[in-house]
């Protein structure tokens, strides 16, 4: 049973935003649900109810309880990511975004199309930085928020008003049948 309130949807005591660009991260959904736990910890609400209002199973409930209780709700908060740090800067990223969308004709190849290849030679040109495949891949799904389109496969004798006509004529007398 879900109601709206200015753009919030409230929904078994778990409060989510509606308009999501872009979607929320998965660390960032379970710091949502960890927060609202938190909220229901102060209200007095028992580990069973809070695990169904969240969509968690209840040991993670106990074990945020836990943390809770012994650091208070900052020990629930998500932290940085550890490992290595990202090779692009926000700058840097910012600059090969600009970049790739001239398109891949003002970077000087043939078609305008985009290949892991031809992606990785635009960053390395503007950036100075060699990234390889699987890094470039990240780069365009994760910080850049692009996906992969693969172009359309159409003959190159294609007559659009042929196809008209035909659709119009043949296939209407074809599925009339005899």
């Amino acid at each position: 049973m879900g109601g709206r309130l200015s753009g919030w949807l409230i929904n078994l005591h778990l409060w989510l935003p509606v308009r999501l660009s872009p979607p929320l991260s998965r660390p960032q959904l379970a710091e949502a649900r960890r927060v609202r736990a938190v909220e229901l910890f102060e209200d007095g609400v028992s580990n069973a109810e809070i695990a169904r209002a969240v969509g968690v199973c209840s040991e993670s409930v106990r074990r945020w309880r836990r943390v809770w209780e012994e650091g208070g709700a900052s020990a629930l908060r998500r932290r940085a990511a550890s490992g290595r740090p990202p090779k692009l800067d926000d700058a840097q990223v910012e600059t090969v975004r600009a970049a790739l969308e001239q398109g891949a004709q003002a970077h000087g190849f043939e078609a305008d199309l985009w290949t892991l290849e031809r992606v990785g030679a635009v960053v390395e040109r503007a950036t100075g930085v060699v990234l390889s495949r699987a890094s470039v891949w990240r780069l365009l799904t994760g910080r850049l928020g692009w996906s992969l389109q693969r172009p359309e496969r159409r003959a190159v004798e294609r007559d659009e008003s042929e196809i008209a006509r035909w659709i119009a004529h043949e296939w209407a007398r074809i599925k009339k049948g005899p």
